[in-house]
């Protein structure tokens, strides 16, 4: 198994399994809270393609899901003694969103190389900040020092079967619009991947739907994981990419399982397909999407994947720097 597989033995093994009743009760939790995100029909090519706006979330991003069904599952005892996360930012932010909500002390463990945007909102939420070399330093090393420090929780990003499950609840909502806008039940949904949390949830949520993640060029460790059977990383010198919130290095068994035994298949787009989403987005559907929110999407307009009866694609972010969004959609 590729180095780094070991993973601080699987989070010291989750324990359980996701459920699609757990997705149907992360549902119920986060409606009480969430109003759901529109979905959108784009027409592509003489199709109309379904889009999940994601992006309008309070944090602009799906993870507060996973984020809020974690935390409000922790046992009142528990809380008080606050979370550990690890992220890039919009893992982070739900986090951190979360804890406020909750009145929680939470610490993110976040890149050095995050996006400005995405570190001064978490601050703003009020959770506390760790940086540390992505390339360099065990995240997963950090994280669990400081959880053994404070006898408190590690909410991760998406080895954890109650994130999983508060991000299927993206799903049981998408289902219910399909069927109301679409005129029909979901047949495929095309999502933005980088460990696989939410595209566990969405096959939890939508089972009899075909689910195709979609990642960076390079970063493709999900789908060739899927493709081989086996888990991969991305290898030691991964190229870089603009998508900060998709740079897992690899899944984990337990998102792993859902996507094999749900035959969830896997595709990659480019640096390029991906600026030519953020462009589209922000001129036809006036969406802000960051690079790794419009992958997705991406692969549809690439055509990649080509258009079919009632597919949605997930616009998972957009926590996108000013400047560099900015820069993208002058075309530079």
């Amino acid at each position: 198994m590729d180095g780094e597989m070991d993973q601080r033995a699987e989070l010291r093994k989750p324990t359980r399994a996701p459920t699609r009743d757990g997705v149907t009760a992360a549902a119920s939790r986060i409606a009480e809270i969430l109003p759901p995100t529109p979905l959108l029909p784009v027409e592509l090519d003489g199709s109309t393609l379904w889009a999940k706006a994601e992006c309008l979330q309070p944090v602009g991003a799906f993870k507060i899901r996973g984020a809020w069904n974690r935390l409000v599952s922790l046992p009142k005892g528990e809380r008080e003694r606050g979370v550990v996360a690890v992220s890039s930012g919009n893992h982070a932010q739900g986090v951190a969103w979360a804890a406020r909500e909750l009145l929680m002390p939470a610490t993110i463990i976040m890149p050095s190389d995050a996006p400005r945007v995405k570190m001064d909102r978490v601050r703003e939420m009020g959770a506390q900040i760790v940086e540390y070399d992505r390339m360099k330093q065990d995240r997963e090393a950090i994280a669990m020092t400081l959880c053994d420090k404070r006898a408190c929780a590690y909410v991760h990003a998406f080895a954890d079967p109650w994130v999983i499950e508060g991000q299927g609840s993206a799903g049981v909502e998408l289902a219910g619009q399909m069927n109301r806008q679409a005129g029909g039940p979901v047949e495929r949904i095309v999502t933005c991947c980088g460990g696989g949390g939410l595209a566990s949830g969405l096959a939890l949520a939508c089972p009899d739907a075909e689910i195709v993640t979609v990642e960076p060029e390079g970063w493709d460790d999900v789908a060739r994981s899927l493709a081989d059977g086996v888990r991969r990383s991305v290898g030691e010198n991964p190229p870089t990419t603009a998508c900060d919130a998709l740079q897992t290095f690899a899944t984990f068994k337990v998102n792993f399982d859902v996507m094999r035994a749900h035959d969830v298949r896997g595709i990659w787009v480019s640096e390029a397909e991906t600026r030519a989403a953020q462009r589209y987005a922000f001129e036809r559907l006036r969406l802000v999407l960051e690079p790794g929110g419009a992958v997705a999407l991406a692969a549809m307009l690439s055509g990649k994947l080509p258009p079919g009866p009632r597919t949605a694609v997930m616009l998972t972010g957009g926590n996108v720097d000013p400047a560099s969004f900015a820069s993208v959609l002058a075309g530079e």
